[in-house]
């Protein structure tokens, strides 16, 4: 039951994060940073918010500075919105899982190709 309950949880935070860091305007933070996951521990007093930017890595870093140094408003919106008993530390780490995903599309897409001329030559024949 306790594993329902921080799974659902952890859906409700993400999100309600996704809709604060709209309304963020620090210029380190950029426009295209994504949430990629949130993980909640089990007592639910610490929050691990993984983001992404599809403007690379570093910009992803970057914004995430600017995240921490917003930590106190993004707390205050997401207790205020969610109705928590008391929200959890949010720590904030960059993730380059988006632009790891990418370049092995880009791959895959590499040899896909290959196995369509196959085919079709094949059928040609």
């Amino acid at each position: 039951m306790a594993s329902f309950n921080i799974s659902r949880t952890e859906e409700d935070l993400f999100r309600e994060l996704t809709a604060v860091f709209r309304e963020l305007k620090d210029p380190r933070i950029d426009p295209l940073l994504s949430i990629v996951r949130v993980e909640l521990s089990r007592d639910m007093s610490n929050c691990k918010v993984y983001v992404s930017s599809l403007s690379g890595q570093a910009k992803a870093e970057e914004s995430v500075k600017g995240l921490r140094s917003a930590e106190g408003y993004i707390k205050r919106e997401v207790f205020r919105r969610l109705k928590m008993r008391k929200v959890p530390a949010m720590h904030f780490i960059a993730d380059d899982s988006i632009a790891h995903s990418a370049k092995i599309n880009e791959m895959l897409h590499h040899v896909q190709p290959s196995v369509v001329d196959e085919d079709t030559q094949e059928e040609q024949e």
